[in-house]
């Protein structure tokens, strides 16, 4: 019996595990500014400023406003104001508005985004296996209404079902995302579940502490990964490997 035999269901992390921005975002903001005929503002700047807008309306209003009631494109543009004035930018509210319609219609879009070339393969081919797909990432509706697809990665072709956190109201690390993942995959059983992500304290902590199985990828070579085979994960380098690890026989489970 190979690996992938004890497993009936398989959740997928978007960022980092099947998907990557293309460029820094502090480029798209800039280049925003620049079509609407403003001198092109220092993009480390406006990344910097973003990272700080971003933690803090993360941390005021969790999961893109969910339990605020807060719609998405008001979350986003908060979000994006703060991050030029933070960068010290201001600009009137027809000029940003402008800036800001741009930058959410980029984002909204496939524009910003590469699919790595394993990520579709590997889906099909663990549906094709008869197991159930699922994605769980800490992302917005547009994840699974637009960008997913628009990238090429369509429900019911190359995932069953998905656990977005601006649609849930719960975000990774909190474990309650991989719960409702195995509700969503028919009340499976978490050691029947496999989960793949980048992250060990978004994706592996949480889904083992619940019972799954869990396994990262290290795509882009970080250094924590050492640490991260020490502590006794497996952590593959892309979803080719992940695939040959699947099919190898039956030995020691993750």
């Amino acid at each position: 019996m190979t690996i992938l035999s004890k497993f009936r269901c398989i959740t997928v992390d978007v960022t980092g595990t099947l998907m990557a921005y293309k460029g820094e975002l502090g480029d798209y903001y800039c280049m925003a500014a620049k079509s609407v005929g403003l001198p092109c503002p220092d993009y480390k700047r406006v990344h910097e400023g973003f990272k700080l807008a971003y933690t803090e309306m993360a941390k005021n209003y969790p999961c893109f406003g969910y339990a605020a009631k807060m719609p998405n494109i008001v979350w986003w543009k908060t979000c994006v104001r703060n991050s030029f004035v933070r960068a010290g930018y201001e600009y009137d509210e027809e000029t940003f508005e402008k800036i800001f319609r741009r930058i959410y219609a980029s984002f909204g879009s496939a524009a910003p985004y590469t699919v790595f070339p394993d990520s579709q393969p590997f889906l099909r081919w663990l549906r094709q296996k008869g197991l159930k797909v699922g994605i769980v990432s800490n992302a917005e509706y547009r994840y699974k209404d637009v960008i997913l697809p628009a990238l090429g990665l369509n429900q019911g072709f190359e995932w069953d079902f998905g656990v977005f956190s601006g649609l849930e109201g719960v975000e990774k690390p909190d474990s309650r995302i991989y719960k409702i993942a195995l509700e969503r995959a028919g009340n499976i059983a978490p050691e029947e579940a496999l989960h793949i992500g980048d992250s060990m304290r978004k994706d592996y902590v949480p889904a083992k502490s619940v019972g799954m199985h869990a396994l990262l990828l290290d795509r882009f070579k970080t250094p924590d990964a050492e640490e991260w085979r020490k502590s006794g994960a497996v952590v593959l380098p892309d979803l080719v490997a992940a695939q040959d690890w699947l099919s190898r026989d039956e030995q020691v489970l993750l």
